[in-house]
C-alpha cells in the first residue's frame, strides 16, 4: 500500500499533484473510503466530523472530486461481520484518515481489524492521512495531551508520560503511542503552527528523540509519500528530518 501522509490535508498543488501521482489515475476516477473516527473524543466532534465529510472542514480532503466518496467508522466496524466491510476496503483507491486523537484511533484502528488488513490491500491503494491519521501510520509515535489519555486507548507505562514544556498557562503531557506499523519512520505535524503552539522545532527534536525510527516534523505545507518503502517529502513550506 502507499501513502501520503499530511499535516494539514491537501493544502497546496504540490501535495494534489503527489496524491494524483500515487493514484495513478484522476482523483475524478477514484474511490474513496472517508475515516472519521479519530475527531470524536474532542468537545464538538460530530460537528467536526460533519464539516471533515461535507468538504467545510479546513482540508478539503473528502471534496476533492473523488468518483465515489464513502464513510468507514472504525468504532462501528466490530459489531458487524467482516464480509460487510472488508470488500468495500479492498476495492477502495483510497482511505482518508482524518485527524484528531491518534491514541484513539491507533486503538480502533487496531480492535476494528483495519491495522491487520492494511498490509494485504492492493500495493496501489493510498493511504492519505491528516495529522492524527499520519502520526497513527507510524509504528511508534508521540503527541501532546492536556489531561492524562484514557486507559482504554492502548497500555501506557509509567515511563511512558513525561511534562513537556508548558506552552502559555497549560502544562502538556507527552506521551508514546503505538501505531499501525504501515511506515517505518514516524510524523510530527503541524510543526510551527500558531494554532498548535507546542508543535515547535525545539520540542519536535526532544519528541523525536523518544521515537526509535527517523522521524519528519512537517508544517501544513508539506507532505510526506511512501511508494515500495520509498519515502519522498513533497514540500512549499518547512519540515525537518531527526534521526533516531
Amino acid at each position: 500500500m502507499r501513502a501520503l501522509l499530511t499535516s494539514g490535508g491537501i493544502t497546496n498543488s504540490s501535495i494534489h499533484d503527489a496524491l494524483v501521482d500515487l493514484l495513478g489515475k484522476p482523483i475524478a476516477e477514484s474511490n474513496a473510503l472517508f475515516i472519521p473516527t479519530a475527531i470524536y473524543p474532542f468537545p464538538g466532534g460530530a460537528g467536526m466530523a460533519w464539516r471533515a465529510i461535507s468538504g467545510k472542514g479546513p482540508s478539503p480532503l473528502a471534496a476533492l472530486g473523488w468518483k465515489s466518496l464513502g464513510l468507514l467508522e472504525l468504532s462501528v466496524l466490530p459489531s458487524i461481520e467482516e464480509a460487510a466491510w472488508v470488500p468495500t476496503v479492498r476495492d477502495a483507491d483510497a482511505l482518508l484518515v482524518w485527524g484528531g486523537d491518534p491514541l484513539f484511533l491507533a486503538n480502533w484502528m487496531r480492535r476494528s481489524g483495519l491495522t491487520d488488513l492494511l498490509p494485504t490491500l492492493r500495493s496501489e491503494a493510498v493511504y492519505v492521512g491528516v495529522s492524527a491519521g499520519s502520526i497513527a501510520a507510524a509504528s511508534t509515535f508521540v503527541e501532546t495531551f492536556t489531561e492524562p489519555p484514557r486507559g482504554t486507548d492502548g497500555p501506557l507505562k509509567s515511563e511512558d508520560v513525561v511534562f513537556a514544556t508548558p506552552q502559555g498557562d497549560v502544562d502538556r503531557i507527552l506521551v508514546t503511542g503505538q501505531g499501525a506499523g504501515l511506515v517505518d519512520f514516524a510524523v510530527i505535524p503541524h510543526l510551527e503552527h500558531e494554532h498548535h503552539l507546542d508543535a515547535s522545532l525545539a520540542n519536535a527534536e526532544k519528541w523525536a528523540a523518544r521515537i526509535p525510527s527517523p522521524t519528519y516534523a512537517i508544517d501544513d505545507q508539506t507532505a510526506v509519500k511512501v511508494v515500495d518503502g520509498a519515502v519522498e517529502v513533497v514540500s512549499e513550506g518547512q519540515w525537518k528530518l531527526f534521526q533516531p
